[in-house]
């Protein structure tokens, strides 16, 4: 395991918080409206809140029960998901590697595209840590240590990594960043709010969890995705990655369902650690002036499309969960198209901080305060130079411009993506339009692959 990176640590620490009183007002103290909060700041003593940010490895939107499955096990993310608000449409951009992770951590923590990111992703220019330093915070990162945002660690105050795979297959996902962080709040100095990035490791495989974990799934219970196929229909130019090797062709039920199983087993592995953080923060009078962020960096097939990793466009792996929960964040739920870039100037928004120019993330702020239903009314997402994708409130349409292949779905009808209308002419001129937005995508963006016909 690598050392410590640390900065100023005889000055760093975190503001004390005020008592917590009996759970049944807490969440009505927790729900401030965003207006007071932004009024508070302003006012002598104002106290920023703690901020948390919980990120997983390759875990689907659709595997936390709160959101939707009843299948999984996840009382504490249900928890954090019942307490704040919930973006439904919430999507990583896109890779220019197979490894979506990499671009995906430093999208996040930058702010800015991937095709931007050898310029201005290297921890030189502006980035979360940073910035809430700062603003500040002292700024605390325990994570995975594999296509990570490396350069951007090196700018919090403290930084430790994991070994990767000790981590995924001790059958105890993310125990010991909760037990890293959990020492941090109890001897942490005053004086300063903290941020703490908590970058696990899980659900990525290989997925190991302990019998007590494994004992809450039969895999012949677990029902297959809706989407799932034995096969994909055809090449999507990334069809022999590592990921897609993880089952044999074609896909069976049972393999599929074996490893359903042991991904909704690491995740209430990863949920239950969670959740000791959580008790703790209680424990510590810390959790009524945290805000949490909860998500992923990408989503996975398992089975989906009869694909098994994140290398392709469909909903299933670019789309990830995206929860704030916390002060001055409302309960409720959006279906606004928001990226995962997009958490940097919110969170900048929500403390009063101000956001640095030239980012390619906009703050969310306006759809939790209900000043507005959408910050974009379109998403663009992208895959090497094999795939390009675009989305509206309704309608998504993917490319594969080396095979002169589209799909055109309707997600109002058919949000698995089970039925492609691109061959219907009735549909040609939404296939023209969705076109035309992202072209417009790719030359703000800097994307100098030629898509059209």
């Amino acid at each position: 395991m690598a050392g410590p990176v640390e900065r100023d640590s005889a000055q760093a620490g975190l503001s004390g918080n005020r008592c917590g009183a009996a759970q049944s007002g807490l969440s009505r103290r927790r729900a401030l409206g965003l207006s007071a909060v932004s009024l508070l700041g302003a006012r002598a003593g104002y106290r920023r809140p703690n901020l948390i940010l919980l990120l997983t490895d390759d875990q689907r939107f659709d595997t936390v029960r709160a959101l939707g499955n009843p299948h999984i096990r996840t009382p504490n993310l249900d928890r954090l998901a019942r307490s704040g608000f919930v973006f439904r449409n919430a999507y990583c951009m896109g890779s220019n590697v197979p490894a979506v992770c990499l671009p995906s951590r430093n999208m996040l923590l930058s702010g800015r595209a991937y095709f931007r990111f050898e310029r201005y992703a290297s921890g030189r220019d502006a980035n979360l840590a940073d910035s809430l330093r700062e603003a500040g915070y002292y700024t605390w990162h325990y994570g995975k240590r594999g296509n990570s945002a490396l350069e951007i660690h090196k700018r919090f105050d403290f930084s430790r990594y994991l070994n990767d795979e000790a981590d995924r297959t001790s059958g105890e996902p993310g125990r010991e960043i909760v037990d890293q962080a959990i020492a941090f709040l109890r001897s942490r100095p005053p004086g300063r709010p903290f941020f703490l990035y908590l970058a696990f490791a899980n659900p990525h495989d290989p997925r190991v969890a302990a019998p007590h974990y494994l004992a809450m799934y039969r895999a012949e219970r677990i029902p297959l995705p809706r989407n799932y196929l034995p096969i994909h229909p055809f090449d999507n130019g990334e069809m022999k990655v590592r990921d897609e090797l993880l089952a044999p062709w074609p896909r069976t039920p049972q393999e599929i369902r074996r490893h359903l199983r042991e991904y909704y087993a690491v995740i209430s592995g990863l949920d239950f650690h969670i959740g000791r953080l959580l008790r703790v923060l209680e424990e510590l009078r810390l959790y009524e002036n945290t805000l949490f962020v909860f998500s992923s960096d990408n989503g996975l097939a398992l089975g989906s499309h009869g694909l098994m990793g994140k290398q392709s466009l469909y909903e299933h792996s670019m789309k990830v969960p995206l929860v704030l929960s916390g002060p001055g964040v409302p309960q409720g739920e959006s279906r606004a198209l928001v990226y995962l870039l997009d958490v940097y100037p919110t969170l900048l928004d929500l403390i009063g901080a101000s956001i640095p120019p030239g980012l390619d993330g906009l703050s969310l702020k306006p759809i939790l305060s209900g000043q507005a239903r959408a910050v974009r009314d379109t998403l663009f997402t992208a895959y090497r130079d094999v795939q390009r994708a675009i989305r509206d409130e309704r309608w998504k349409l993917i490319l594969y411009p080396h095979i002169g292949r589209a799909q055109l779905f309707d997600l109002r009808r058919d949000p698995e993506e089970t039925r492609d209308l691109s061959a219907e002419p009735h549909h040609a001129p939404v296939i023209k339009r969705l076109k035309q937005r992202m072209e417009e995508w790719q030359r703000r963006l800097g994307d100098r692959l030629t898509i059209s016909d």
